[in-house]
């Protein structure tokens, strides 16, 4: 007997979805209660499907809610309904697939997918062969209606249709799938396409016996007047070129031909979907070589793509020029993420090991157009291509840059300005000759009229910065500065933000060049304070902490301190300590005090009182959270890992000066706690800490030594980089002040030291040495060996022949330094212990010892102990031997320095 609703029990549930539709929050929660009240009966979930397929009398949207509600029952308590009742719910959804409303069937798609992806393909083998049955139906609904379910199916369930657990369905689905391609109904064509579209990236092996047919009934869809069918081809052909570009080659001409076009598609849709081949393309190593003939039509494409479209001037407000006085909505300030603190060595420069942080999204010029549009598209596109083909690109650019650049109309003039930053980086050699005429126009612009003119000068000045660094600072620095100061307080908030962040990149380039101007900079950016609306507040944080960063301890100065501290101390003060805008201030105030040094201390007190309290809170939340989930909320950690930065910012800044601190506060017990959170970051900024209180008062580590070196030898483990990088420093600087103390706890370290020195890519012969690039954790693994070395050689001088290799070819491309100076002493110490330990490896320890530049007098005469030692050990002619097989440069360098 098929199940019957109840008459009244169907009218109360129709009454509750009635209540569902009120905006009214009170009714909203009373229909919240009484769905949680029905849901203890198990044939409510029947009577939800009975009102979306059978009962026609209702409303379509009233229909459509109920099996929206049934959905969310699926999703969260599937395994509970009764089979009679699972039965039900999906019998009805294959009987009535084929409803007349586009809405039902598409809801009755979305319920039998949420089925499906909670492991009922297994279980409902039936599914799959029916809907491809009813494919082949004569009624245009039920085929529509099938291959819609059919579609969510192959999006949230692809990679289980490709696997033995189904029987691999794909080799009767794809094949099917391909006969609609030729679909009389638009409709039907495009959810074929989309289909087989789910099995390209994964590289399904039906998909890929098929592929031929694929790309040639893609081919013959080229010229579909339906824009939906246009996107997934176009969508199609920019995957096949990540996965089977071999397959595309021979068509590639008319294939870029066809993309050429689509590119100025009436449908935007259409053409953001074909603007990313060209930037799949530039990927490609085929890239030059299939664009160079099309540069002359491809350029201009992109050029035009770059204009703001009507509906992005409506949006972003273009008319408005001054908005500064209104506040901003909180959902306009995206999420900020704090990037925990990685200790650095002064190598190369003192360059981070992780290079370069590249933003995300360069050309986020535009934030509340963040979705990605076709301006961002062809910009980014541009961009990639101007680092693929470099100044090729400028002779089918320059021509088009002059119209632009100086167009009466400011939405093309504007778009000038962003193909200028979007080259920059690839084309800044052809670039070089324009530019002096180029950037007083720029700075020009930063006081057009129009807002999103003046803003997007802004960012394009920015990517030009490092040239404008490079000339006489009265040529465009000085100008650029001044401009760019103005427009941090133009009365236009995108303005503002752009200024901003351009700013920071500036301070990045210039550095101490900055130093004369430090008044007039300090006096903007305070002004600011008083000025902004929340969100480019945080942004002038940022901009605060660059400065600090870039001009160092030339901020030490009595008059530079009293403009700056007060407003930042008073937002200090303002923000609780459950406000995320602490982040950014953390972050400006660590970078301040390291800037400051000595300079801070009358402000350090509160500060570091505030940081540990964070701490202390957010592992107080954190142990309430473990024991009692259900009570607590998770702590958002982020508040600690900051905190303890600012530590470290303060420690490194104030030295010494922050023992009476430590002396009267919990910190190293609390640390003790961060060292061991299952977090990496709060890890990674712990010990960078440890690393910071070490060299700044170790009295007070001293006594913690016992139980922290078994936790940082646990954490010498190079799945987390910057984890443990912190920790192989820490100890490195622990064994600095250990001295011979730290013999105890050379076992607990050094086996894992050695392994990581060892990783791959180290080379096996000296002129391979040249071009190996050292992997990130040798440089940190090999100063704490040596440093281990210095204090206690007789404990690591018997594993020599296991590192010393490695070490060598770390450290030889490192400047002369401190930390260098320590881990060399510790390796002449122990191979003073060791002799043997260096004999096989030993034109490696010559090459390491000629990196030095000038070594300290006492360092540089134990070198010539070694060398001459070895020279006469093994004799004369055994060394002219030895000698031979040095490069010409190190026999010069030996010669001359140490006369061997």
């Amino acid at each position: 007997m098929e199940w019957q609703p109840d008459e009244q029990g169907l009218q109360q549930v129709l009454q509750l979805l009635k209540d569902s539709q009120s905006p009214d929050t009170a009714t909203q929660r009373a229909v919240q209660e009484k769905l949680e009240q029905l849901n203890q009966f198990p044939d409510f979930n029947n009577y939800l499907i009975f009102v979306l397929t059978s009962l026609k009398s209702e409303d379509e949207p009233t229909r459509s809610l109920s099996g929206l509600i049934l959905k969310n029952n699926v999703k969260a308590h599937y395994q509970n309904f009764p089979p009679n009742v699972a039965d039900f719910i999906k019998r009805e959804c294959l009987n009535n697939i084929g409803d007349p409303s586009p809405l039902i069937r598409a809801t009755i798609g979305i319920l039998i997918t949420t089925i499906a992806s909670k492991g009922e393909l297994q279980t409902w083998p039936e599914l799959l062969p029916q809907l491809c049955n009813l494919l082949n139906s004569e009624d245009y609904n039920t085929c529509e209606g099938s291959f819609g379910a059919l579609q969510k199916i192959c999006e949230d369930s692809s990679e289980l249709l490709d696997s033995d657990a189904l029987n691999r369905p794909l080799n009767i689905m794809i094949p099917k799938f391909l006969q609609f391609f030729k679909h009389c109904s638009p409709k039907i064509r495009s959810h074929a396409i989309a289909c087989v579209n789910q099995f390209i990236i994964g590289r399904a092996q039906a998909l890929m016996d098929n592929i031929d047919t694929f790309i040639e009934s893609l081919f013959a869809l080229a010229g579909d007047e339906d824009s939906e069918v246009r996107k997934n081809v176009c969508r199609a052909l920019v995957m096949l070129l990540e996965v089977r570009i071999d397959r595309l080659i021979p068509h590639m001409h008319s294939i870029i031909q066809y993309m050429l076009q689509r590119t100025q598609d009436p449908d935007e849709n259409v053409a953001l979907e074909a603007c990313e081949f060209w930037l799949t393309l530039a990927e490609q190593p085929i890239c030059k070589e299939a664009l160079s003939g099309h540069l002359v039509q491809l350029i201009p494409i992109l050029v035009n793509g770059m204009k703001y479209s009507e509906i992005d001037i409506i949006l972003l407000k273009g008319d408005v020029e001054e908005d500064e006085t209104v506040p901003d909505s909180e959902q306009d300030i995206k999420p900020r993420f704090h990037k925990s603190r990685t200790v650095t060595l002064q190598h190369e420069g003192g360059e981070g090991e992780e290079g370069e942080d590249i933003d995300e999204d360069e050309d986020d010029d535009d934030d509340t157009l963040s979705d990605w549009n076709l301006r961002k598209c062809s910009a980014a596109a541009l961009d990639v291509l101007a680092n693929v083909f470099r100044d090729e690109l400028l002779p089918h650019l320059l021509p088009l840059l002059k119209g632009l650049l100086f167009h009466p109309d400011w939405v093309i003039k504007e778009s000038g300005i962003l193909v200028l930053g979007a080259i920059a980086e690839g084309c800044m050699q052809g670039m070089v000759p324009y530019l002096p005429e180029l950037i007083p126009h720029l700075i020009q612009c930063l006081c057009d009229k129009k807002a999103l003119v003046r803003s997007i000068a802004c960012w394009t000045l920015s990517r030009y910065a490092h040239w404008v660094v490079s000339q006489p600072p009265d040529a465009h620095l000085k100008p650029l500065m001044t401009e760019l100061l103005k427009r941090i307080l133009d009365g236009n908030k995108r303005v503002q933000e752009a200024a901003c962040s351009a700013f920071a990149t500036l301070e990045e380039e210039a550095c101490t060049e900055l130093v004369p101007y430090l008044s007039f900079i300090l006096d903007t950016l305070v002004f600011a304070f008083g000025k902004y609306q929340h969100k480019n507040l945080l942004i002038l944080y940022d901009a605060i902490g660059t400065l600090a960063d870039s001009v160092g301890h030339h901020l030490n100065q009595p008059e530079y301190i009293q403009k700056l501290m007060p407003p930042l101390i008073a937002k200090w003060n303002e923000l609780k300590d459950e406000d995320k805008d602490l982040f950014p201030l953390l972050e400006c105030l660590s970078s301040v005090a390291t800037a400051l040094q000595s300079g801070f201390l009358p402000y350090c007190e509160p500060v570091y009182q505030r940081c540990v309290t964070l701490v202390q809170k957010t592992l107080a939340q954190a142990m309430m959270y473990s024991q009692q989930p259900d009570q607590y909320e998770a702590p958002d950690k982020d508040f600690m890992i900051v905190a303890l930065d600012l530590l470290s910012g303060l420690a490194e800044g104030l030295g010494g000066h922050v023992d009476t601190l430590v002396a009267r506060s919990n910190i190293m017990t609390l640390l003790f706690q961060c060292m061991q959170d299952t977090m990496p970051e709060v890890r990674q900024s712990s010990f960078a800490l440890l690393g910071d209180l070490t060299k700044a008062c170790f009295p007070h580590v001293k006594p913690c030594i016992a139980e922290f070196m078994p936790i940082l030898g646990t954490n010498l483990n190079p799945e987390f980089i910057s984890v443990c990088n912190n920790a192989t420093w820490a100890i490195g600087e622990i064994c600095m002040q250990m001295g011979v103390e730290m013999q105890p706890y050379v076992a607990m370290v050094l086996n894992q030291l050695v392994e990581i020195i060892n990783r791959p890519n180290t080379p096996k012969t000296l002129l391979e040495n040249t071009a190996a690039l050292t992997p990130p954790l040798c440089f940190p693994a090999a100063i704490t060996i040596g440093r281990l070395g210095y204090v206690c050689p007789q404990e690591v001088a018997p594993m020599l022949p296991q590192f010393i290799r490695p070490w060598c070819t770390s450290l030889r491309n490192i400047r002369d330094n401190e930390e260098k100076d320590s881990a060399f002493r510790g390796i002449c110490m122990m191979i003073g212990v060791n002799p043997g330990g260096v004999v096989q490896d030993f034109i490696f320890f010559c090459d390491a010892v000629a990196s030095w530049v000038n070594p300290k007098d006492d360092l540089r005469d134990m070198f010539y102990k070694i060398l001459h030692g070895f020279k006469e050990q093994v004799g004369e002619e055994n060394w002219q031997q030895f000698s031979e097989q040095f490069p010409p440069l190190l026999k010069e360098r030996l010669a001359a320095c140490y006369g061997v």
